[in-house]
């Protein structure tokens, strides 16, 4: 009797593997976030640039008990402290500090739709016969820096106006020098400076970024 030699089933043919599952017609794809803007200046090289510039206003003004710090909101409000500090330290003079807003001396006001914000006016005392050092965080087309002198004028006649800012992003439209510059940094139109804190108000630690003109609003005035 011959062995039947029995023969394994045949194997069935693998299942094509079903394709990659694709989200349903009703699904959003994600949308990737704002970028945050790269950083061009941190907290410590602020503080480098603010010390260096404190040495040149010294430096620059043989009385520097005549001087007097009125600083441009938002952004050159910490600024003009530190300074104040930093002069303190280095020339032993308490400063006044000063908060000055341009919003209705700006020439672009009629251009506006809508009635713009107000930010505070602090003056602690006229400025007659004072060298006032106006303080900007950044420096652009020029007319916020001359929207301050015309607002400086309501506060008394300075014997002089000097002007510093932290970053000079160049695109000027009027003829304003800026005296003591923090950091040049070239820029393309389009984009934005911004001086904000870590947590996006301006407490420190500081930083500037350079954010494209899409970003979200970060805490940062709109230089100009």
């Amino acid at each position: 009797m011959r062995a039947v030699q029995e023969h394994p089933p045949s194997a069935k043919a693998p299942k094509p593997s079903s394709p990659a599952a694709r989200p349903s017609s009703g699904a959003r794809s994600a949308t990737p976030a704002p970028s945050a803007g790269r950083i061009v200046l941190d907290d410590a090289a602020i503080r480098r640039a603010l010390t260096r510039i404190a040495h040149e206003i010294v430096e620059r003004n043989e009385r520097s008990d005549q001087l007097y710090l009125v600083a441009i909101p938002n952004g050159g409000v910490p600024l003009a402290r530190q300074l104040a500090e930093n002069l303190k330290q280095i020339a032993g003079v308490d400063l006044p500090v000063g908060i000055l807003d341009t919003t209705l001396y700006r020439d672009d006001l009629s251009r506006r739709g809508e009635r713009p914000a107000l930010r505070r006016t602090e003056m602690p005392s006229a400025v007659d016969d004072k060298i006032v050092v106006l303080v900007d965080d950044v420096a652009n087309t020029g007319r916020t820096v001359r929207a301050a002198m015309d607002a400086l004028m309501d506060f008394g006649r300075p014997r002089g106006v000097q002007v510093v800012a932290l970053v000079d992003r160049g695109h000027r439209e009027l003829p304003i020098r800026i005296d003591f510059v923090g950091k040049n940094i070239p820029t393309q139109k389009s984009e934005r400076v911004v001086l904000q804190g870590r947590a996006g108000d301006l407490e420190p630690p500081l930083e500037v970024r350079i954010e494209s003109a899409n970003a979200n609003d970060r805490g940062g005035r709109a230089e100009a």
